[in-house]
């Protein structure tokens, strides 16, 4: 073998297509494309149009709303709690709070939550002492019937205004 005898496999490499070079070619007038005008050029991009008719977008109605004040919390169930706490994952008697759950890796994408919230779902069987931006009455209740403290860090704004009289 010599190197001047290398040759690529056969169909290793496409011939380039030369267009616009003739009608001859058949690739001729406008390459390729098919048409003349706006479709021709090139970056242009017709999303959602359909060819005069009122698009789909706009025939179909709005629907719902989408509030962008809206904070949301990484949920947390007392089940889920009582698992770590059984798995070694969280210390049973010392206090636990959110930097401890994220570091257990217990609370996942912390970043895109507010905070953590405390759900009912499943049972505790052990006394804790947890804070957490916000916990439900049930939740509460489940973890203050075996000895255990919550606290609440955020309180909602009905619960600090003083009921009108």
């Amino acid at each position: 073998m010599k190197l001047n005898e290398l040759r690529d496999n056969e169909g290793a490499r496409h011939k380039f297509k030369r267009i616009g070079r003739g009608i001859g070619s058949g690739k001729g007038k406008t390459s390729g494309r098919g048409v003349k005008g706006q479709k021709a050029r090139s970056g242009v991009t017709l999303n959602g149009f359909e060819g005069g008719q009122l698009p789909i977008y706009r025939r179909l109605p709005k629907r719902g709303f989408v509030n962008i004040f809206r904070v949301e919390y990484a949920p947390l169930n007392i089940g889920a709690l009582d698992a770590a706490i059984e798995a070694g994952l969280l210390p049973a008697d010392a206090p636990i709070d959110e930097a401890a759950l994220k570091a257990a890796g217990i609370v996942k994408r912390s970043n895109k939550f507010a905070g953590v919230r405390l759900l009912a779902k499943g049972a505790i069987t052990r006394k804790v002492s947890i804070t957490v931006s916000g916990a439900s009455p049930a939740a509460i209740a489940a973890v203050e019937a075996t000895g255990g403290v919550v606290t609440v860090t955020v309180v909602k704004k009905a619960e600090e205004a003083p009921a009108a009289a």
